[in-house]
């Protein structure tokens, strides 16, 4: 028996997914959610096989809530976004069910959703950052996970984040948030008028820097208004140039 979640904020969609699953007796839903934290919840309550997710949902997005799993299932996701967009998103899950969809196509999805049961996938998010980068989505907050709670970080609010391993640090009024995210994925997703790599391992909000040290030819300091220091290299050196226009 293949266990699987539902979650979306819409009842409709729900319902649907309900009455095309009638079709596939070996595929038992073990809850439905209207929304990503309850999500979140019961991905790690149940465990699932399986996950209908809807991409747009208040509060919490799709893509935000699997960031913020311990273990990852495989995932259908079912969305509005227009069919340009989810090209993108092909390599990144099962498949994908564009609103409003028919059983038929509902019956193909499930069939490479068995498929990537038998197969595996560790690397689902890393994946879904790589396509959310392809598709130049810019991102408007980070959200976290810190114990049991959600923490959505605003933008403004971010001094600078720093890579840590396979994760990065955010670093945000004084606190310190981990996320499984890479620098790449987050240089070519902040909003660039923002936020500018200035090291392979920094990214850091213009807002927050106070000044800039010489401390070689090639090599430079943002002393930011925290008091934290940040090296800046050469190329560093030359994107804030054109970002703050000195």
């Amino acid at each position: 028996m293949i266990k699987a979640l539902i979650i979306d904020d819409e009842k409709l969609a729900r319902d649907v997914i309900l009455a095309y699953l009638k079709n596939h007796s070996d595929i038992e839903v073990v809850e439905e959610c209207a929304n990503g934290f309850d999500g979140v919840k019961a991905v790690n309550k149940y465990i699932p096989d399986l996950v209908f997710l809807d991409v747009q949902m208040p509060k919490l997005t799709g893509f935000e809530m699997l960031e913020l799993l311990d273990r990852t299932p495989v995932v259908i996701f079912s969305t509005a976004y227009d069919e340009f967009a989810l090209k993108a998103f092909e390599k990144s899950a099962a498949d994908y069910l564009l609103k409003p969809y028919a059983q038929s196509r509902f019956d193909e999805a499930i069939s490479k959703a068995r498929q990537r049961l038998k197969e595996g996938d560790t690397e689902l998010i890393s994946k879904i950052q790589e396509s959310r980068a392809d598709v130049n989505e810019e991102l408007d907050r980070l959200v976290v996970r810190v114990g049991s709670k959600i923490v959505i970080i605003s933008l403004d609010k971010v001094d600078y984040i720093e890579a840590q391993d396979d994760y990065v640090a955010i670093h945000s009024e004084g606190k310190k948030y981990l996320k499984q995210l890479t620098m790449k994925y987050l240089e070519a997703s902040l909003p660039k008028n923002q936020f500018v790599r200035v090291h392979r391992s920094f990214i850091v909000s213009i807002n927050s820097i106070d000044r800039l040290e010489a401390m070689s030819k090639d090599s430079y300091l943002a002393i930011l208004k925290t008091g934290n220091k940040i090296s800046v290299s050469r190329s560093g050196y030359t994107s804030l140039k054109g970002v703050l226009n000195f």
